[in-house]
């Protein structure tokens, strides 16, 4: 009971409303696939709520997304793994072989998402002991700095012999002994330009070459491990500046507070019950009709790929994963293939399937100036750092939609990411000459978007180059 009320903090408890206007912050428009996502993404919360013998049976409702390259599949589901605090992992299914096969395997998915878990939960722990870590950090530093006599080492050295188990000692401390006075310089920063030596631990490992098959990509890590283990730890030293030593003393000192034992047990529950995977290019390993060639192993990665999605354990090197409650949330063009050509039982796995609209020149307009991130906020944001301050006349910013527009009905339809390579080409002279630039107000109007871009869009050969 006491793991699933951490697993219920963990997880905001969002309404599916509020999800869609947290997402409607980021993505413009798709809106039955920001619905979708987001009832996903509450049943998890609701799944928390029933009985613990029925919460077991409810499975996730993963979801197939259906649409062309950059209309918002992948940022909408980063977004809401990073909504939902959870571990998040965007993988391309091409990339997988069927087991047998040279290649990667299926399950390295799952290590991967653990992983990132454990780094997740390693980061919240340090947060916590931060503030015990830098007072450990500043103690280390200022015995490195100012010695202690031989006297009260050996006083220390009598104490610790008499049993004493405290973390930290605390002493009164005189505000004006030379050691207080030092910490009030490290603190004020005065000291960050010295330099001091440091004992670090030396993370070399003799060269180990592995030669494995599918499913043993963790096995020269693990190697790694087991050497570091065998191996008497050496330790070298190092002359850094005293803002580099306090950084790696906090680090050090962090590690060593936390448990390491209760972060892997948190790694491991939050991959099964938040973890997301988003698995791209799935009309990719729908077969061919094809019988030979590269195409042959496609519908062994879909029997491969079934019981990871429908449930089953994984070994990782922080231990098994069961895969039950992983959201998987799929992508794909599916030109020329439909989810249906899929094997049955993987097409009864993602109950959920939504189709996302081809962007239009009003999309554009609003991608451009809408979104808390928009582009034309990243670039004003950019050229600002240089003191010029970039200004966007509203016929600019309807012009430039109509170019990008017409660029991917002329050429590949790339949806958003077309309108990178526009404002690329657009501020290209802007951005090269902001530094020696006298002129700090810059006005981007209608003419001036024109004058940039039409010759480019006119010459296709030219167009298919640069834009």
């Amino acid at each position: 009971m006491e793991k699933t009320d951490e697993i219920e903090k963990e997880m905001k408890t969002l309404t599916p409303k509020e999800i869609v206007s947290e997402l409607d912050k980021y993505i413009v428009g798709q809106d039955k696939a920001k619905r979708s996502v987001a009832i996903a993404l509450r049943n998890r919360w609701r799944r928390q709520q029933v009985p613990q013998e029925l919460r077991d049976e409810i499975a996730p409702k993963n979801i197939i997304m259906i649409g062309p390259t950059g209309v918002g599949k992948t940022e909408i589901a980063r977004r809401l793994a990073r909504l939902a605090n959870s571990p998040f992992l965007k993988i391309e299914a091409s990339k997988f072989t069927e087991v047998g096969y040279v290649g990667r395997d299926v399950e390295s998915m799952i290590r991967e998402l653990t992983e990132l878990a454990v780094n997740m939960a390693k980061q919240e722990e340090q947060e916590k002991v931060k503030t015990k870590a830098i007072e450990l950090a500043e103690d280390k530093l200022l015995d490195i700095l100012l010695p202690k006599p031989r006297k009260e080492i050996e006083k220390d050295t009598d104490e610790k012999r008499e049993g004493m188990l405290e973390v930290v000692k605390i002493e009164p401390a005189n505000p004006d002994s030379t050691r207080e006075k030092l910490r009030r310089l490290l603190r004020k920063g005065k000291l960050d330009e010295r330099y001091v030596e440091l004992e670090v631990t030396d993370k070399t490992f003799p060269l180990i070459e592995i030669f494995s098959g599918a499913g043993l990509e963790e096995m020269d890590i693990n190697v790694k491990e087991i050497f570091g283990q065998i191996l008497p730890s050496k330790t070298k030293k190092r002359k850094v500046k005293v803002k580099e030593a306090i950084e790696m003393l906090e680090q050090q000192e962090s590690q060593r507070l936390i448990d390491l034992d209760k972060v892997v047990e948190k790694a491991i529950r939050r991959t099964e019950q938040n973890g997301i995977i988003f698995l791209d290019e799935l009309d990719k390993i729908v077969g061919s009709e094809s019988t030979s060639g590269p195409d042959i192993s496609r519908e062994g990665v879909q029997r491969d790929l079934l019981p990871i999605v429908e449930g089953s354990t994984v070994l990782t090197k922080y231990g098994m994963v069961k895969t039950d409650h992983i959201l998987f949330i799929a992508s794909g063009a599916f030109h020329g293939r439909k989810p249906s050509d899929l094997l049955p039982e993987l097409q009864g796995r993602f109950p959920i399937r939504v189709e996302l609209n081809p962007l239009t020149q009003e999309d554009f307009v609003r991608i451009l100036t809408e979104p808390q991130n928009a582009l034309i906020i990243q670039y004003k944001a950019l050229l600002f750092t240089e003191g010029v301050s970039l200004n966007f006349v509203e016929s600019a910013i309807a012009q430039i939609a109509k170019m990008a527009y017409q660029a991917n009905e002329r050429m590949e339809n790339i949806g958003a990411r077309r309108l990178h390579t526009v404002m690329e080409a657009l501020l290209d002279d802007i951005s090269f000459n902001a530094s020696d630039t006298k002129e700090k107000e810059i006005t981007i109007d209608r003419d001036y978007v024109r004058d940039k871009l039409s010759e480019i869009l006119e010459d296709i050969n030219l167009s298919k180059y640069i834009l």
